[in-house]
């Protein structure tokens, strides 16, 4: 009882602290920014941590936060192997192949009507599709290796890059359109000078969008066959196991590699976008 009470004033310190903090004048500083969600997260797991104990929760139902720390650092060679095998090759490889190829892609669907009229509509069924009925399929096509989670992969993001890149092409209106034709420009003149540079938000937003796909399409796909290793296997095997703080260590791994995945391609899209609205102040 006292560890739930201790949990509850925590929490309500923890909100006050991140009230004042919101309301001053110092608010829109970035030290404040990245200060508030770090207390926040803070509490969360003091918090997790206080009523775990408290309530005598079972390792089975949710493991205290001090419980998955101690199992991740004790399985770093583990999770590392799982990481490689799942993120370096699966997700970042299907991500590099999906992407590319739906970019490629999109350039044909923008010269082609039939391409536009067709291919779209049919990609909208396609990623309609539950990962969980095209998984099994590709990975009798492609083996239990990491090549048919990369192919897992190039599925689900493909169309929603293909999407958003086809859509971010068309941005730019007929007026702009007829002033490039005005200086004599080419259709590839008239690309690199005025479409793309209008489409790359669009483009990053499917690049960022993708992200989190790959991570989810590698994990998933590793469910219905994988060698000896993955993060995806690991959780399975975990499960069967009762180990749920090795369950975690992973999703604290897929968190932290998914964060740091997306804020990379952020990071990308303020260097190139800098010019556009969203990107000021």
């Amino acid at each position: 009882m006292v560890m739930v009470i201790l949990a509850i004033l925590v929490w309500c310190l923890g909100w006050w602290l991140n009230s004042r903090l919101a309301n001053s004048p110092a608010a829109a500083t970035r030290g404040v920014q990245l200060l508030v969600p770090a207390i926040f997260g803070v509490t969360v797991l003091v918090v997790w941590e206080l009523l775990v104990r408290g309530l005598e929760v079972s390792l089975v139902i949710l493991p205290a936060p001090s419980v998955i720390a101690e199992r991740f650092a004790s399985s770093i060679p583990i999770l590392w192997e799982d990481f490689a095998q799942t993120i370096l090759k699966g997700a970042l490889g299907g991500y590099v192949i999906g992407c590319g190829a739906a970019f490629l892609t999109a350039i044909l669907v923008d010269r082609s009507d039939f391409l536009r009229r067709g291919l779209l509509p049919v990609g909208n069924f396609v990623a309609a599709l539950p990962i969980v009925g095209t998984a099994p399929i590709l990975v009798m096509w492609f083996g239990f290796d990491w090549h048919s989670k990369a192919a897992v992969v190039v599925v689900m993001v493909f169309f929603p890059m293909l999407v958003n890149t086809v859509a971010g092409l068309r941005e730019t209106d007929q007026m702009q359109r007829d002033l490039m034709q005005t200086y004599a420009a080419g259709y590839w003149q008239s690309f690199f000078k005025l479409r793309l540079p209008a489409a790359l938000p669009f483009v990053f937003n499917g690049l960022k969008i993708s992200t989190t796909l790959a991570l989810i399409g590698a994990i998933v796909a590793e469910f219905f066959g994988s060698p000896t290793v993955g993060m995806g296997f690991r959780i399975s095997t975990s499960v069967g196991q009762l180990a749920l703080d090795m369950v975690w260590a992973e999703i604290v791994v897929a968190a932290l590699a998914g964060s740091a995945f997306y804020g990379l391609v952020a990071l990308i899209e303020k260097s190139f976008t800098f010019w556009h609205p969203s990107q000021r102040g």
